[in-house]
Order: structure tokens, then sequence, then C-alpha cells
């Protein structure tokens, strides 16, 4: 049997009622305050990452490739997009899929108001899939075969500030000499929370483009490039470029938009640093809990030396008197956190203004793997903290103990 943790238990049973019991609580409470709230912040900042992430992604690809140029309007210069480039891209390891774009500016204009946008020009290779999430209202655009279709897919932002709604026709000016006008046919209206799209970007056939700038077929603005794996964007870069012409540009999409990304980084920052402090505060509590419970146990103490106990083995009396208080606060933490996450996920409890967060609601991202590590580090960090104030036993003398009131 193993004396240290029978009469650890012993303790823990017959403190029912006692000072010890509150104590007792208070730590365990702490530990599962300090996991819920580890937990939580990893989750929802991974979900933050991952919903706006992957609304970047699906309207602009993980890499863009377009022709070189010092100019950072978006009357671009225009590639061949031929077939051979396809296959080449196509054909380089951890490239998914492709599609072209081009874009357009214009002026999108009602009776009453007049809205400056950009018309990006897609084709029937545009992932529509990962896109429909962000459609509130109608549907996706349907291009012809042949010729240029007119119908397109207006943010909501938009939508509202013209009063405009899905089966409504819109004029819009495109900026050209002489300047050209299209009767264009409203079919769907999506919402992504970026301000960069929301405010600007409407949706339409690529073959309208090339025809408002006398394109050729296969004439576009660039192609979007889509990898299997995101997080090997660096890599993929160097890869396309090695691989495509000089006189092309490769641009990774977070450097496109970098001041989101660089957001996402501060907010990676800033959870490091919540960590710290909340293990930080875990531990001084585990320390401070502990102490008490011995100083509270003193007459005890002097008795196990009394009979011959070691300061060794009183120590890992009280270490697993501790170890025990954690791994309760830890099933708690997990039962709430995760509980928590998983009604947020559900239901959405926590609204969010879109206009400053990207999104309606508080996002959350599953990840069980970094639920192990925090629980692990948790578990490693509080019980290394235990043993500072196991020093205090060996100075404790028998003979006083046992006096101790």
């Amino acid at each position: 049997m193993n004396l240290p943790y029978f009469i650890s238990k012993r303790i823990a049973k017959n403190d029912t009622g006692s000072f010890s019991t509150v104590i007792n609580k208070i730590g365990i409470v702490s530990i599962a305050v300090a996991l819920t709230a580890l937990i939580c912040s990893f989750m929802i900042l991974r979900g933050f990452e991952n919903t706006i992430k992957q609304k970047i992604y699906s309207f602009s690809g993980h890499l863009v490739v377009s022709k070189y140029t010092l100019s950072t309007s978006y009357e671009q210069t225009s590639i061949i997009a031929s077939d051979s480039l396809k296959e080449q891209l196509l054909s380089l390891p951890g490239i998914d899929y492709i599609q072209t774009y081009a874009y357009k500016a214009g002026l999108l204009k009602t009776d009453e108001e007049v809205q400056g946008i950009i018309l990006k020009g897609i084709d029937n290779q545009f992932d529509t899939t990962s896109f429909s999430k962000h459609m509130i209202a109608g549907g996706f655009p349907q291009f012809p075969e042949e010729g240029y279709g007119t119908e397109v897919a207006i943010s909501s932002k938009i939508a509202n500030y013209l009063r405009l709604g899905v089966g409504d026709d819109v004029m819009v000016l495109f900026y050209q000499t002489p300047p050209r006008f299209r009767k264009l046919k409203i079919t769907g209206i999506y919402e992504t929370g970026l301000e960069d799209f929301d405010t600007k970007v409407i949706l339409g056939d690529i073959n309208l483009v090339r025809r408002l700038n006398d394109w050729g077929e296969n004439t576009v603005g660039g192609i979007e490039i889509f990898l299997d794996d995101p997080n090997k964007m660096d890599d993929a870069e160097t890869l396309v470029f090695e691989n495509t012409d000089t006189d092309l540009y490769v641009d990774k999409v977070s450097d496109k938009y970098m001041q989101i990304f660089d957001w996402l980084r501060l907010l990676d920052r800033n959870v490091i640093i919540f960590f710290t402090i909340i293990l930080v505060v875990a531990s001084f509590n585990m320390v401070s809990i502990l102490l008490i419970l011995i100083m509270e146990r003193t007459q005890m103490i002097g008795v196990l030396k009394s009979l011959g106990a070691s300061n060794g083995l009183i120590r890992r009396i009280f270490f697993f008197n501790g170890f025990n208080l954690i791994l309760k606060g830890l099933f708690w933490g997990n039962l709430i956190s995760l509980a928590f996450c998983w009604l947020q996920m559900q239901y959405q409890l926590i609204p969010l203004d879109p206009e400053n967060y990207y999104m309606n609601h508080v996002p959350i991202l599953f990840d069980f793997t970094a639920v192990v590590w925090i629980n692990a580090f948790i578990v490693l960090i509080t019980a290394m903290a235990l043993f500072i104030p196991l020093g205090v036993i060996s100075r404790i003398k028998p003979i006083k103990a046992i006096r101790f009131d």
C-alpha cells in the first residue's frame, strides 16, 4: 500500500465541514476557472483565425498570379491564361485547384444614389461551394457558355445603401474611353463581414470584363491558386514563382491583406500573454492553498515525525493532497469549458458587431489536441509549484508542532 497516498485520502475524507474544506474548494475553483479561461480563449482565437482566413481564401485563394506591375490600380494589366500555364500550375505539388479572374472598376447607379464598385469577373470554375456560405439571399450568378452573362451578386452593404434586392436591374457605368454602360441583374446578395470586399466588390461574368476591355478568350487579370495546406503558403509561393515566367508576379493573400493577418498575429501574442498570466495566478493560488493546508495540519505533521515519518513521506502526503485538488479542478474546468464552447457553436449565444469583428457571433473551433496540451501544461506547471510550500515541512520541529495551537 502507498502510505502517503492512503494518508492523503484519509485527510481529504475527514476534512468535511472544516476550514480545510473551504480552502480545498477554493483550490478546485481556481484551477477550474484557469482551465476554462484558457480553453475558451484558445478555441475562440482559433475560431476567429479560421473564420476570417476562410472568408479571405474563399474570395481570393491562397496565392495570386498576375502581371508584374508597379500600379496599384484595380485596372489590371492582363495575362494569357493558356492551357499550358494552367496545366503547369496544377501539376505542382500542393496545388489543389485554380480559377481565373479579372477586375473592372465602375459606378453602380440607381435613381437616388451612386456607388463606386469593382466588378470581379469570374467563370464557371469559381468555387461556389466554399463561397455559398456567404450568400444570404438569392443565388449565385449563372454564366452562359457563349457570349457574356449580365447576372451579378452584390454585397449586403451595397444592397442596403442603394436599396436594391434580388431580382432588381441596375445600371453600371464602367470607367474607360469612351465610358460604357451595362444593365445588370442582381441574382444574389452576399455578406462576408470583411469591409474590403463588402463595400465595393460585386461578382459577375469574366466574359463581360473581356468584352469591355476587348480581351481575347484566354485573357484574364490573374489566376487564383488554392492550396491543399494553407500552412505551406510560403513554400508554395516559391514553387509557383520558380515555375512561371519572369514577368508574372506571385502574391500571397497574407501579404495582399496584410492588415488583417497582422491583426490576427496580434491576437496570438495577446493570448500568449493571457496564458502566462493565468498560469502564474493559478500556480500562486495552489502555493498559497497548500501552505495553508500545511499550517493547519502542523500538529499532524509533528505526530507523524514523532512516529518516525521522514520529511519526504510527509511531503508526498501533501503533494498528493494538492495534486488531487488539481485533478478535480481539471475535471470541472474541462466540463465547463467544453460545454460552453459546444453551446456557443450550436446556438451562437454571444453575438458580435460584424462592423468591428468581421462576423456576427463569437466563433468556436474545436481542437482536442490543443485541449490535451493545455491540460498537460497546467498539470505540469501547477504540480511543480506544489514543491515550493513543501519545503516548510522540513522546518517543523515535532515538539513545537505537537504543542502548536
